[in-house]
């Protein structure tokens, strides 16, 4: 054995199955196609849903409804028992130090819940914030900015 004798796991490697090559190859006249028909032709396919031409079943049923599936937007949740045990006091909560330690992954936006306790001030900088949430932020001596609102006037 070589330090660099690198080779593939047994089995991994197959050899490819070489069709239509004569009577002795054992895969020679239709080629595993079977006899004629559409499906020995080449090109010989059709579409998904194809029912020998008669009308298909996504075709006979009426569409009716709508579905707000492709437009739905979902947020990544963060809990405020999660902030507590990772934040300071007085440190800004918003996307990109949230990204920066560990509780949240992606481009989503960010939902703040009120699961758990909190017993610093923080500023959120946050997309939505749940009512409980909220609460418990402002109860704490904390503030809350929802991104797309107005930035908040200085107090002086």
């Amino acid at each position: 054995m070589h330090d660099f004798d690198l080779h593939a796991p047994e089995g991994s490697n197959k050899r490819k199955r070489i069709l239509g090559r004569g009577q002795g190859s054992g895969r020679g006249t239709t080629a595993g196609k079977g006899n004629k028909g559409q499906k020995a032709r080449s090109g010989g396919k059709t579409y998904v849903g194809f029912e020998g031409g008669q009308m298909p079943l996504y075709r006979r049923l009426a569409q009716r409804g709508f579905s707000n599936y492709p437009f739905k937007s979902e947020a990544q949740i963060v809990n405020l028992g999660e902030i507590e045990a990772r934040y300071g006091a007085s440190e800004t909560v918003n996307f990109e130090s949230l990204f920066r330690k560990g509780l949240i992954k992606g481009t989503a936006p960010v939902k703040v819940l009120g699961d758990g306790e909190l017993t610093k001030s923080l500023k959120f900088v946050v997309s939505a914030v749940s009512s409980s949430a909220r609460e418990k932020i402002e109860k704490a001596g904390g503030s809350v900015f929802i991104k797309g609102d107005k930035a908040p006037e200085k107090q002086e």
